[in-house]
């Protein structure tokens, strides 16, 4: 069973789904100069993710509104970012046709939507995201100038390592640390490779399930950084454990292996 919780204020809704699905995700885009319509696209992408780790089949489109000619610059860097396209073209919410099975249940939105909407099905809040003056305006193209030329995937790590209702204003020093972060990570898991595999803790399995299925992706994180840490764990098991949250969180950790 996978479990989706209303974030508007004061609403108790969920939606759970079991089975196949389908799970509808609809995310509603702002396109500006900021990150919060990247932000958006990336909690679509983490719900979709998980969604189809618990065995679901997951339906996303999205719909962009703001400045139409920052359209192109958001999808570069979702791309960059390793956001997946839309299952569906963007499409009219109110063109039930587009969904199979009927409309969106699950709605991801920004701070200028959770607290006054009215629309049906639930609603996901991704809260408004910014690079710091002293991350920003680095040289680049389309997509590095919008992520202000810094290795993307340290960019999603910075912002998944956020709760999502919470702002976000990324700093020179947080994108370094996630930078730093993912170096490390690869080299253990590529040298973890080598080594016999092992099936992942149940406990760990446990609070994986749990914490995808409430997009808490912070806990899987925080369990991440124990694990790694940890030299009592064999090389086995924390390499399988790594791989399987890195279904969700898609932050290309198998890349040094080989290497």
């Amino acid at each position: 069973m996978f479990r989706v919780v209303d974030d508007r204020p004061g609403s108790q809704a969920e939606v759970s789904v079991a089975g196949l699905g389908p799970l509808r995700v609809y995310a509603h885009v702002r396109a500006a100069a900021d990150l919060t319509g990247l932000r958006v696209l990336l909690v679509t992408d983490l719900l979709a993710r998980a969604g189809e780790l618990g065995g679901l089949q997951v339906l996303t489109t999205r719909a962009f509104t703001g400045e139409r000619a920052v359209v192109p610059a958001v999808e570069d860097a979702a791309t960059a970012l390793g956001i997946r396209p839309p299952v569906l073209p963007d499409a009219d919410l109110d063109f039930a046709g587009a969904w199979p099975g009927g409309p969106a249940v699950v709605h991801v939105v920004d701070d200028d939507a959770i607290g006054d909407d009215n629309r049906s099905g639930i609603l996901i809040h991704a809260a408004a995201a910014r690079l710091a003056q002293d991350a920003a305006a680095r040289p680049g193209g389309t997509a590095a100038g919008m992520l202000g030329g810094h290795d993307p995937l340290a960019v999603r790590l910075a912002l998944i390592s956020l709760p999502r209702r919470q702002p976000a204003e990324l700093t020179a020093g947080q994108l370094a640390d996630a930078a730093q972060t993912l170096s490390e990570w690869r080299r253990r898991v590529a040298r973890w490779a080598e080594a016999p595999s092992g099936a992942i803790p149940k406990p760990v399995a446990e609070t994986f399930r749990a914490a995808f299925g409430s997009l808490d992706i912070a806990a899987v994180l925080a369990l991440l950084r124990s694990l790694a840490a940890d030299e009592t764990v064999p090389a086995g098991p924390r390499f399988e454990t790594f791989l399987y949250a890195d279904r969700v969180l898609g932050l290309d950790l198998p890349r040094d292996i080989g290497r």
